[in-house]
């Protein structure tokens, strides 16, 4: 028994020694490997996620497959020598098709860049082109194609921002992403000059017709600056197309609104010269009221406000760009962007004031501001790639950005001590950088180090004039010395990287990197109190680890890839200048914002676990889980200024707010995005995040407070006509937690509507923003010692037509907006 089992054993040994003979011999054999890079042929943009296989040249049988990374960048190893077809797919591309010969001679092919075209069907006189959506989801990262957005139509870089899952915008134009409005905002890459509520060259001021994309980065690398839960990079349009090409662009809209912009480019051999001219002249009315109730010694003083108001905003803005190619792997680029803004605001306003024991009193007041911005951007830099090293990069970019601007604020009451006052804001704000950046490929092409220097100053100097009205001459306004300021902030942050990436296996991919960033931050009020000085070192590590987990489907004849995504990055958030200097900034005559000296940065961990599935179709659906959780949370907090109630009466409560490290938040949510084209003219695109937060707040007895939050957004594109396209858009956020309250909820539906003109020479564009007139702002606070409502309905319901004309090879795209020229007009195309 024991003689014939053994016997039966040795022979299965040898069958399967016999069977592993022909797998052992293949192994021994030189293995191949192919990579590449594949690109749009229009825009030469990376194309992230695409499909590449290889075949059997003999029989076309499947060998190996892969997935591109956010690069466009693929490689397939452990092939054996011998002749092969490569496949390559993205949707809304022409398929690409390549024969590869891998031999003893040259095991390893590098195909280098290869670009894509984008398809076209023709279906019952209905020209529907290959598109890429609106917004372009992948676990990390949302890119929005602006020029396929016409919804943007007339707006500025926050309204195509409303696109983006967790992402908020407020009435005063600050963007916010799950819950925080700590965001790094980069032009180009580089930075902006400025921030959510800080002066410079802001989101809320940046025209949508000057944008080709926006790149939305939820848990950057170390690669990045570690300010900011997030990062928003601004991508402007160039053109590349050779002879002069670019569009010319007009647009009104109801109530007072004119836009105009020209964008040209020339092309030839190396040297590529872009010039764009935005012209903005826009009127915006608003209704606001609000009510207060709060304690001052013995007394319970109750206030309210209502009032009607009218903004201007305009503004001429410039870029010059040049690209110069010296020669095949180097390159020059220089850009000069001077802008100059300006804001008129106006508000007539009603007070009432109700004390125990006395009649109620009420007045008239009026408020006048006037912002005067003047805005330079300088950048320079200089890319070097190796031929024969592919993947090898430097690039080295330095730049500047100055800002001047004056703020008037002038109020008026018709009774009171302080009847006639105005503030004047004089800020000098200057941005300084430089930044050099290597990446290097590892010797077996499966990986890549990079790693960067770069040092950023900050400087801003101005006044803060307090002056009163003369009682000889109504008009005239004299100084008052004691309640003037001057003041000076400065900051200067060096910093390093270092980061790791390395594939392996099937489709697995980990990246790891450490920054490190020195902050020295100095500032002080001259005839105030509240100088500081500050200096610290910090570290940033950040980890990802991702699994490509594509496979082949029989049924379909295609790919079903899938894609898993961990990641980990440590951020902080510094705070601005204007948030530590105690410079009071009046914002009506009732309140004012005060800065904090003793104030710290944030710090966070932030945790995301995303999936991305491609089906059959062209559908996508991305998911995403994310948690963070922050220290030293820096909040914005009103209270009751007793002195300023006292002086002034007739003026009832006096409210200032300012900020305060306070407690902790925690966020941890879920946000899902589906894409599908549901016909060949009807395509469908769903976006919603749910997420929990909790403020863990110190000051005031506060506490704990817990709230579900949620965001929601449904479009939908059409081409019913073979020269129309239709936008159809519904968008929802749920009410949200402060520091001391809550805000309430607001949605709106946008519907926009484009005509291609004279064989796609032309376009008309019209478009209806809140064609239901539903955005309501409302904010409460609810505190033991302030209770406080506040309501704003401002102008929101607004009819743009536009049309713009293209020169040169420039033509509007048949369903594909972004394939349009790139330059001004922003009406989606």
């Amino acid at each position: 028994m024991t003689s014939s089992t053994s016997f039966s054993q040795a022979l299965k040994g040898l069958g399967f020694l016999a069977m592993l003979a022909p797998l052992t011999a293949a192994a021994q054999q030189p293995s191949g490997a192919v990579s590449g890079t594949l690109l749009d042929q229009t825009s030469g943009q990376p194309l992230p996620f695409a499909n590449v296989v290889v075949l059997r040249a003999q029989d076309s049988t499947f060998v190996s497959g892969a997935q591109t990374g956010e690069n466009g960048t693929f490689e397939l190893a452990s092939l054996g020598l011998g002749s092969y077809l490569l496949k390559a797919s993205a949707i809304g591309y022409q398929g690409f098709r390549r024969t590869v010969a891998l031999s003893s001679a040259a095991p390893i092919v590098r195909l280098g860049a290869l670009k894509l075209t984008p398809t076209a069907t023709q279906l019952k006189g209905v020209t529907v082109t290959g598109e890429r959506a609106t917004v372009q989801n992948e676990p990390g990262k949302r890119i929005i194609n602006v020029e396929k957005d016409l919804a943007s139509v007339g707006g500025m870089a926050t309204d195509v921002l409303r696109n983006v899952p967790s992402v908020a915008v407020d009435a005063n134009g600050t963007v916010s992403l799950r819950g925080s409005s700590n965001l790094t905002i980069l032009i180009d890459g580089k930075p902006a000059g400025g921030s959510n509520g800080s002066p410079g060259l802001r989101l809320d001021q940046i025209p949508s017709s000057r944008i080709a994309r926006i790149e939305v980065i939820t848990n950057p690398s170390a690669k990045y600056d570690a300010q900011g839960t997030g990062v928003i990079n601004v991508i402007m349009k160039k053109n590349g197309k050779d002879g002069i090409n670019g569009q010319a662009s007009v647009l009104g809209g109801t109530g007072d609104k004119y836009n105009a912009s020209l964008n040209l480019s020339r092309h030839h051999g190396p040297l590529t010269v872009n010039a764009s001219y935005d012209r903005q002249d826009e009127n915006y009315r608003a209704r606001t009221s609000s009510d207060q109730t709060a304690r001052v010694g013995s007394d319970l003083v109750r206030t309210s406000q209502t009032g009607r108001g009218l903004e201007n905003n305009h503004s001429h803005s410039l870029r010059l760009g040049l690209d110069y190619e010296l020669n095949k792997e180097q390159s020059l680029s220089v850009n000069v962007s001077p802008t100059l803004q300006g804001e008129v605001d106006s508000n007539n306003l009603l007070l009432s004031t109700e004390r125990p024991g006395l009649p109620a009193t009420s007045q008239q007041g009026t408020q006048l501001m006037k912002v005067d911005v003047r805005v330079l951007e300088n950048t320079a830099s200089y890319r070097r790639t190796w031929a024969a090293h592919e993947g090898r990069e430097l690039t080295a970019t330095a730049g500047a950005v100055f800002v001047e601007a004056k703020v008037p604020v002038t109020q008026t009451l018709s009774e009171g001590d302080l009847r006639g006052w105005r503030q004047q804001m004089d800020v000098n704000l200057g941005v300084q950088f430089a930044q050099i950046d290597y990446v290097h490929p590892l010797a077996d092409g499966k990986g890549k180090l990079e790693t960067g220097l770069k040092a950023q100053r900050q400087t801003s100097r101005g006044i803060a004039d307090l002056l009163t009205q003369s009682s000889d001459n109504p008009t005239e306004y004299v100084r008052d010395p004691a309640r003037s300021l001057a003041y000076n902030f400065e900051e200067c942050v060096p910093a390093a990287y270092i980061t790791g990436q390395r594939r392996w296996g099937k489709g697995w991919n980990a990246e790891g990197g450490l920054r490190t960033e020195y902050t020295n931050t100095s500032g002080a009020v001259e005839g105030g109190a509240g100088s500081f000085q500050l200096d610290y070192l910090a570290v940033f590590p950040t980890a990802s680890l991702s699994k490509s987990l594509g496979r082949a489907d029989s049924a379909s004849g295609g790919e079903q890839p899938q894609r898993l995504q961990l990641s980990y990055a440590r951020r902080l958030d510094r705070p601005n200048f204007m948030q530590q200097l105690a410079v009071p900034l009046y914002q009506d005559p009732r309140s004012y914002r005060l800065g904090n000296p003793s104030l710290r940065a944030q710090f966070s961990h932030n945790l995301e676990l995303g999936h991305q599935l491609s089906l059959p179709g062209g559908a996508e659906i991305t998911t995403t889980l994310f948690g963070r959780y922050t220290t030293q949370a820096i909040q914005r907090l009103r209270f009751v200024d007793t002195v300023a109630t006292r002086l002034n009466p007739a003026a009832g409560l006096v409210l200032a707010e300012t900020y305060r490290n306070s407690g902790t938040t925690t966020n941890v949510g879920l946000e899902m995005t589906w894409s599908q084209p549901l016909t060949k003219w009807w395509r469908v695109q769903a976006t919603g995040s749910a997420y929990r937060t909790q403020l863990q707040t110190n000051a005031s007895n506060i506490g704990a407070r817990r709230a579900l939050i949620g965001t929601g957004r449904l479009t939908q594109n059409f081409t019913p006509l073979p020269t129309l396209d239709v936008q159809l858009t519904g968008s929802w956020e749920s009410a949200k937690l402060t520091a001391q309250g809550r805000s309430q909820a607001v949605g709106a539906i946008d519907v926009a509507l484009r005509q291609r003109l004279w064989q796609n020479r032309a376009a008309l564009t019209f478009r209806v923003s809140d064609v239901l007139n539903t955005k309501v702002y409302r904010t409460v606070i609810d505190s033991p010692e302030l209770t406080s409502s506040y309501y704003s309905k401002p102008e929101t319901r607004v009819a743009w037509l536009g049309f713009t004309w293209y020169v040169g090879a420039s033509k509007a795209k048949a369903g594909r907006i972004e394939g349009a020229p790139k330059g001004g007009g922003g009406f989606g195309g």
